[in-house]
């Protein structure tokens, strides 16, 4: 399955790059369009990708806390997708993008179920960190040194 990794640029591209992370982060918690959103929204690097009908099938964003470290949030892989690689593609968009810009450090917030996918990608364990809708254990996670 031919994949292809790209910057979100047309209203109809964001649109479909939302609906995707609201799809997979929020709508299994009955929680509103719009939730999926937040005020960094403008200031971060945006990726998504897509199957070979244009059709997103995973997004992930990109922004920088200061100039060492950057932070992931809202990675989605439509349920259909998962372990076919798509993640990973995203994951390396985003990392290739903070090495661009000299950065450091990645830090991010995985879900339980994620964390074995960041630890195998090079991320550490650094402990518990939120509990996302009274039921969604986070952990927080960086990579340092990067190359």
């Amino acid at each position: 399955m031919p994949i292809t990794i790209k910057q979100p640029e047309t209203e109809k591209e964001f649109e479909a790059y939302y609906d995707l992370r609201w799809y997979v982060l929020r709508e299994p918690w009955q929680q509103p369009k719009g939730s999926e959103k937040d005020e960094l929204e403008n200031n971060s690097f945006h990726v998504m990708a897509c199957d070979e009908n244009d059709k997103v099938i995973g997004v992930g964003r990109l922004h920088f806390n200061n100039n060492d470290e950057a932070q992931i949030r809202y990675m989605a892989v439509s349920p259909e997708y998962e372990k076919q690689g798509v993640g990973t593609f995203i994951l390396e968009a985003l990392e290739e993008h903070a090495i661009e810009n000299n950065c450091k450090t990645i830090m991010l917030h995985a879900r339980e179920n994620a964390l074995g996918f960041y630890q195998k990608k090079g991320y550490e364990l650094l402990g518990k960190s939120h509990l996302l809708f009274d039921s969604i254990q986070h952990y927080k996670m960086a990579k340092y040194d990067l190359k």
